[in-house]
């Protein structure tokens, strides 16, 4: 059973992520009363009748966010393994309202891995962008990103992590391998050797370190990914929040008690940082309580060519989630050296809303050398 005071919390984020509205998500959280496994008034059970509510109206992609949120953060019993199928189905049946978004399926070193694709073709390979999500999120809630992405002329793959969703893959310190596996799965039907990740949390861990030995990936960008830090500092890994350090016991397979031990090898040395020579993009939050404070400042110190967005917020941007996603918007079409009218709309809209939010507290500080 889950905190409830921390899961109402850091599902703002999420809902914000995903663009459920304020009035929806205030709603539903008003009728919790605990995170009990289906009982009525728990976290799973309220979600879940919001979830059903949606999809009797037809809205489907409505209903799978609502589903993945009943889920979260992570399958613990029936309740939340019902929600996170029952969020599948729904976003299958958005999906086949659409132009070209697929249901792929592979097999990892025995383990199932499962994506929503498009524009993969043998006989038009694309550039293609890797989506992924961190320790708590599936690939439903970001495979809306893959319409924009095919009408840019992009092949475009969401999954998740290992360990979550449909990944059954073991999540591990050889996790970064998941990305050039993937890419090996579909290199004849996409460019892959022109290959932008889209990474966010721990995600974002993944691909900075198969960069270092995958040459395919071009570009990162990515938002609050632990570097070294916290895989380092076990006194930082125990102020971080319960729900985190459930969640990775979860992943990982160990006690929570374990966790300093079993993570400390999976740091970024600063070495292998200064050994990156793609563009990251990076998003950092100043009272960031999942990622330590020392992340960026490695980051501006060996990553030579690092574009750093700080924000004043906690993990995840929710006071700035509309900013930080035109940001990284804006920032996968300059990885890939992409202009015209696409572009400008881009930055109009990163204007207006930096204005409308007055966001002096954030800055952007940019690469060392191009």
């Amino acid at each position: 059973m889950n905190d409830l005071g921390e899961l109402q919390q850091y599902i703002v984020a999420h809902a914000h992520a995903q663009r459920v509205p304020r009035a929806t998500y205030r709603e539903v959280l008003a009728r919790i009363r605990g995170d009990e496994d289906g009982g009525p008034g728990s976290w799973a059970a309220e979600w879940s009748a919001a979830a059903r509510a949606a999809a009797h109206r037809g809205r489907h992609l409505d209903a799978s966010r609502l589903y993945t949120i009943a889920r979260f953060p992570y399958v613990d019993g029936p309740a939340r393994q019902q929600a996170a199928e029952a969020s599948v189905r729904s976003f299958g049946d958005w999906a086949r309202g659409q132009q070209d978004i697929h249901r792929l399926e592979l097999r990892l070193d025995g383990e199932r891995v499962v994506c929503w694709a498009t524009g993969l073709s043998e006989t038009d390979r694309r550039p293609l962008l890797l989506v992924m999500g961190g320790i708590v999120s599936t690939k439903e809630q970001w495979g809306p990103v893959l319409a924009h992405y095919r009408r840019q002329g992009m092949a475009g793959i969401v999954t998740e992590m290992p360990g979550v969703g449909e990944n059954t893959l073991p999540y591990d310190r050889d996790s970064p391998r998941l990305i050039s596996r993937i890419l090996d799965a579909v290199r004849d039907r996409a460019d892959v050797d022109r290959t932008y990740a889209l990474a966010m949390s721990f995600s974002g861990h993944l691909a900075l370190r198969c960069a270092l030995d995958d040459r395919r990936i071009r570009g990162i960008v990515t938002s609050g990914a632990p570097v070294a830090g916290f895989f380092e500092d076990a006194g930082w890994l125990g102020r971080v929040p319960r729900i985190t350090v459930d969640t990775l016991a979860h992943l990982t397979g160990v006690t929570p008690d374990k966790l300093p031990d079993h993570l400390r090898d999976w740091a970024l040395t600063p070495r292998e940082l200064a050994g990156l020579d793609i563009p990251v993009h990076y998003v950092t939050c100043l009272r960031d309580e999942i990622i330590p404070p020392g992340e960026p400042t490695l980051l501006r110190e060996r990553v030579e060519r690092l574009r750093l967005l700080e924000i004043d917020d906690v993990h995840g941007s929710p006071g700035h989630a509309e900013y930080a996603r035109l940001w990284c918007g804006l920032a996968l079409q300059q990885l890939r050296g992409a202009g015209g009218p696409q572009t400008a709309v881009l930055r109009g809209l990163l204007g207006l809303v930096g204005a409308r939010d007055r966001f002096l507290s954030g800055r952007e500080r940019q690469p060392r050398r191009p």
